[in-house]
């Protein structure tokens, strides 16, 4: 009885530690390697900006690209399907230019940390969330917030 359960656990770690490995994978590639509908969104979305990379990696069994840019001073990146859909753009926004709500909802959620980063994130061409990058000590976070500064029924 043992045996059968050590080999239980060892394989359900196992295939834990695969399903979040193989999920978290992201590998840098060259702007060569995209397939062509990646390559024409990636140039009708990054005019004006400066590339500072590529890569892949797989998502719900799905390869993505991603493209990290700056534009105008901010940090810009792209999530980018194999056929060339726009999935996702993260894109730097100041915290003074946030309404009241979302200002308030990230100081509530920030428990004595810093911002030192907000992003909007924009899915199929909707605002879903803000994104805040935290520091406290020498401890980063992220918390997110909706639109409106509501709270989120998951995370984006």
């Amino acid at each position: 009885m043992k045996k059968t359960y050590f080999a239980q656990i060892t394989s359900i770690t196992f295939v834990a530690l695969t399903v979040f490995s193989a999920a978290a994978q992201e590998k840098k590639i060259q702007r060569g390697a995209l397939p062509a509908a990646v390559e024409k969104t990636v140039r009708a979305q990054t005019q004006g900006a400066t590339i500072k990379g590529f890569a892949t990696e797989v998502e719900q069994g799905k390869k993505n690209y991603e493209v990290e840019t700056v534009l105008n001073g901010h940090t810009r990146d792209l999530s980018i399907a194999g056929d060339g859909t726009l999935l996702e753009v993260e894109e730097e926004v100041a915290f003074d230019s946030l309404s009241a709500e979302v200002k308030a909802a990230l100081t509530a959620k920030v428990a004595g940390a810093k911002i030192v980063k907000v992003e909007s994130l924009t899915k199929k061409d909707k605002l879903v969330a803000y994104e805040a990058v935290t520091l406290k000590g020498t401890r980063k976070r992220e918390i997110q917030v909706g639109p409106n500064g509501t709270k989120l029924a998951h995370a984006e």
